[in-house]
């Protein structure tokens, strides 16, 4: 069965090393039955072969990979709006934490919950970031804090992708906070939850990658290691919450064990900047939690650039410390708050959080062979994805086919 043709785009292809964006004008986008790109390029170089595929003229709209959340909390009960007049109050984040709030706070009201509810609850950002043109979402555990909790979680985090065109990514996160019944026993907690836990969800086929919160307010970096060994034994990735609020190492640990990304990182030190250009670790921003929080330390995004080390973005959709369900609004506070240019923005959204993903075979730019997820979108300029605030100018989103469990995706 043929294909079909775009025919009348400009492409920013992402594809780095030349022109910015990899912007490709008066091009075209053939994509074949499968659902994978079997041409990108000048409109002119059009093989022949294609001529009889289905037509679409697209008159002249960009079109880019589809978007990509690479770290979201989006399955979780309840809200913490309170706590949000709290902190405008004074509290602090870790001052709510240690206080019984925070992400404890929110344990309660996932534990209550059923499957149902967290999938009904989680639709609604889900719907919000696929009106952005995100095609691929990471979700995490993380609320549940019992292993029964934490496979309801990642249960109805994969049904989200039955029941939308999106590819979910599920990670588990049961080392994100130690639950109030082993107050002061984490490594009990870690020997007697996460890590037996980690194997049921291996078991069940439910979980893509490993994760966790290497605070002060969390878990160390020596009980970290643990989980890490776990994983590595399982053979899944990891991936960690790192530099936050302090700087424990978080992020050298991580890259030593190679992991596919250290997320948040605003203390992160030259130290683990070096680590992390050395295993490729992807550095994912967050800035939704930075301005939430109305953090001071920026994360060290001029040290990042000149190690080399690649940059994502990601919404960190949670319901406490980033309530955002916006990617695009993520890439415009990356630009304003954190100094990055649209390009890293855009980038940071699609190749780069491909990377953080593990899915840079099959996602992340518009290349041959590649998965055809794209978002389509009416703009002037790939920079306007970026500048503007509160608008979504997608005119339509294409999804292609899954991405098998075997390499790190979702079905």
């Amino acid at each position: 069965m043929p294909g079909r043709v775009l025919r009348d785009a400009r492409l920013a292809t992402m594809v780095p090393g030349g022109a910015p964006y990899g912007l490709i004008e008066d091009a075209a986008l053939a994509i074949d039955a499968d659902g994978r790109i079997a041409f990108a390029g000048l409109a002119a170089d059009l093989p022949a072969a294609f001529a009889d595929w289905a037509q679409e003229p697209l008159d002249g709209r960009l079109v880019t990979p589809g978007l990509i959340d690479c770290h979201t909390h989006i399955v979780h009960g309840g809200d913490r709006a309170r706590e949000f007049e709290l902190r405008l109050e004074g509290a602090s984040y870790e001052e709510i934490a240690r206080a019984g709030g925070g992400i404890v706070s929110t344990v309660s009201a996932t534990r209550a919950a059923s499957e149902e509810d967290l999938v009904a609850a989680a639709l609604k950002h889900m719907d919000a970031l696929i009106r952005d043109g995100v095609t691929t979402v990471e979700v995490k555990s993380g609320y549940g804090l019992t292993i029964a909790d934490e496979l309801k979680m990642l249960r109805a985090a994969r049904r989200l992708a039955m029941l939308r065109e999106v590819r979910v990514v599920t990670t588990y996160l049961a080392a994100h906070a130690v639950p109030a019944d082993y107050k002061d026993r984490a490594d009990a907690y870690i020997d007697e939850v996460v890590l037996p836990g980690l194997e049921a969800a291996k078991q069940e086929g439910l979980v893509d990658a490993v994760d966790g919160f290497c605070e002060g307010i969390a878990f160390s970096p020596a009980q970290m290691a643990r989980v890490f060994d776990k994983a590595a034994e399982l053979g899944l990735p990891i991936k960690l919450h790192a530099e936050q609020l302090s700087d424990l190492g978080g992020a050298r640990l991580a890259a030593e064990r190679g992991a596919l990304s250290a997320d948040h990182l605003e203390y992160l030190s030259q130290d683990g900047i070096a680590a992390m250009a050395e295993a490729g670790t992807v550095a994912v921003l967050l800035p939704g939690a930075f301005y939430t929080l109305r953090e001071t330390q920026l994360p060290p995004v001029d040290g990042l650039r000149a190690a080399g080390v690649p940059i994502a973005l990601a919404t960190d959709c949670n319901p406490g410390s980033s309530p955002m369900s916006s990617l695009l609004l993520a890439m415009n506070m990356g630009a304003t708050l954190f100094r990055l240019t649209p390009e890293e923005a855009l980038a940071g959204t699609t190749r780069e959080a491909a990377r953080a993903l593990g899915l840079s075979d099959d996602l992340g730019t518009l290349e041959a062979g590649k998965i055809a997820d794209l978002a389509i979108w009416d703009v002037a300029t790939p920079a306007e994805l970026t500048y503007r605030i509160g608008f979504t100018p997608l005119h339509r989103r294409i999804f292609g086919h899954a991405v098998s469990h075997e390499k790190g995706g979702a079905a």
